[in-house]
């Protein structure tokens, strides 16, 4: 057999194989541009389901204005305070390190450090090391098309004025739905009442608050604090003015060392 015979087999045989090659390399562009395509169908989808189920006319979305006038639950800070509308809970004196601490009901990332550590910041505003105040807020519903969060943490003010802030701020977490956004209904928010041992006429003067919205417009406040401070997300921290990573929030140890740390240092 010639050495052309052979050379022109060989180049016969590259040329099939470039072809293959190129076939197969035609056949991945169009799967991965297929997919892509796909993908950014399902994302318009998705936007599509988020818009129509915010500007769905068949349900009521509560809504409420800030309005710094507006009353405020008992030990909620007032409008001009550094941590306006926040919510004071514990025993520590004056001059003790404030820990302010961002959350909106709906958040899993808040729902996560309550699930952590929150018995663990409660404690250490009980014992009086710090002067624990809880900043609400409810960006959420603007993300997610509902109403959800305003809402609860309109009832949580209703809860605060019956003395029992821990109890409904932990039971709310407690009960945070597994789908983010699809959680609460008022109903269930007068029952959380219950849950966190509001009883008697306070539990009907607490359901009427909520039924009112009573508080509605406190939540909206605190909230514009929130964007006019331009805060990212949550749960945010800060201990005196300095941020607490949500890694140290989140773990006992860990921020009882940066309390003792601030105590140590007054």
């Amino acid at each position: 057999m010639s050495d052309n015979g052979t050379n022109r087999r060989q180049k016969a045989a590259a040329a099939r194989e470039a072809s293959n090659a190129g076939e197969r390399r035609r056949e991945r562009t169009v799967r991965i541009v297929g997919g892509a395509t796909v993908l950014v169908v399902a994302v318009g989808i998705i936007g599509l389901a988020v818009f129509a189920r915010s500007t769905d006319t068949g349900s009521e979305v509560v809504t409420a204005s800030a309005d710094p006038s507006a009353p405020l639950p008992k030990g909620a800070l007032p409008a001009g305070d550094p941590h306006q509308f926040g919510v004071v809970y514990g025993t520590a004196p004056a001059g003790s390190p404030i820990l302010e601490v961002w959350e909106d009901f709906q958040c899993p990332s808040c729902g996560a450090v309550e699930a952590a550590n929150g018995d663990g910041i409660a404690q250490l505003a009980e014992d009086g090391k710090v002067r624990l105040v809880w900043r609400p807020t409810t960006f959420l519903d603007k993300n997610l098309g509902n109403d959800s969060s305003l809402r609860a943490v309109a009832a949580w003010g209703c809860a605060v004025d019956a003395g029992k802030a821990r109890e409904y701020h932990d039971t709310v977490y407690a009960n945070q739905p597994a789908t983010e956004g699809s959680g609460y209904p008022e109903d269930q928010l007068i029952a959380f009442g219950t849950e966190a041992g509001i009883t008697g006429d306070a539990a009907t003067t607490f359901a009427t608050c909520v039924q009112d919205g009573t508080y509605l417009r406190w939540a909206a406040n605190s909230t514009q604090v929130f964007y006019d401070d331009d805060i990212a997300g949550t749960p945010f921290a800060k201990l005196d003015g300095t941020v607490v990573p949500t890694e140290k929030l989140a773990v006992k140890a860990a921020l009882d060392q940066v309390i003792a740390d601030a105590l140590a240092a007054k």
